[in-house]
């Protein structure tokens, strides 16, 4: 992940662009973010990332050894710690990076912990059908039914679809734009949303379909091709 960011989903609302279209963006707090610790290829760990932390927390709640870490690295308690591989961009223990890594226009990947349903049945949780309503059926209306196991194989399938905990699931959601950046406020306002509930946890990364200076296709003109054809001489 060349680029990425530590944040909290602040919220969802909606905005205007340019053109007077009313676009529904989730709101990120992303940043500040503090550089901890900077690994290279050529030192010990042999690979290339940056750590970085984000929101600030006092030292004594902090474990012993992560409290190692940090001072280790002249660093500050944080709550939270990410590490980023092959970071693009230059930089040191001790700075202090922003949203204004990201810039509208650009597409990012966002990873985040699904909210908790608790335990839910196979309606809800597998979209089942359930049972008639009529018809005689009684009390199984939001069943699974049968299971399918008899004499052989005598247990039950792995990966049977059945009533259990739904949600608090790691979910990354992909090819998101970026449509508005506040550095001042260190908010990315991002198209569409992302998962988690308000006051989550999220990591911000750089698309990895379509990174910095992507652009979309463009859609040839079918119609405009056939009507160019059919008015072309014929060959001889």
């Amino acid at each position: 992940m060349p680029l990425g960011l530590l944040g909290k989903k602040l919220g969802s609302t909606r905005v205007y662009n340019a053109a007077g279209v009313l676009i529904p963006v989730t709101v990120v707090l992303a940043g500040p973010n503090r550089v901890l610790q900077v690994k290279t290829q050529a030192g010990k760990d042999g690979y290339n990332s940056v750590q970085l932390g984000f929101d600030d927390q006092k030292e004594q709640r902090l474990t012993k050894a992560l409290a190692g870490h940090i001072k280790k690295h002249n660093g500050v308690a944080v709550k939270r710690i990410k590490e980023f591989r092959n970071f693009t961009k230059d930089v040191k223990p001790g700075e202090v990076v922003g949203a204004d890594l990201f810039a509208p226009g650009d597409y990012i990947d966002a990873i985040g912990t699904t909210k908790g349903r608790g335990f839910e049945g196979v309606v809800k949780r597998h979209r089942f059908a359930g049972g008639d309503m009529t018809h005689g059926a009684k009390g199984w209306h939001r069943r699974s039914g049968a299971i399918g196991q008899r004499l052989f194989p005598g247990t039950v399938m792995r990966g049977m679809r059945m009533p259990g905990h739904m949600g608090q699931d790691t979910r990354t959601t992909q090819n998101l734009e970026v449509v508005q950046v506040l550095p001042e406020d260190n908010l990315i306002l991002i198209k569409g949303s992302i998962p988690g509930a308000e006051g989550d946890y999220v990591v911000i990364r750089e698309s990895k379909k379509r990174p910095k200076g992507w652009k979309p296709p463009v859609a040839a003109n079918v119609s405009k091709k056939k009507a160019d054809a059919k008015a072309a001489p014929a060959k001889k």
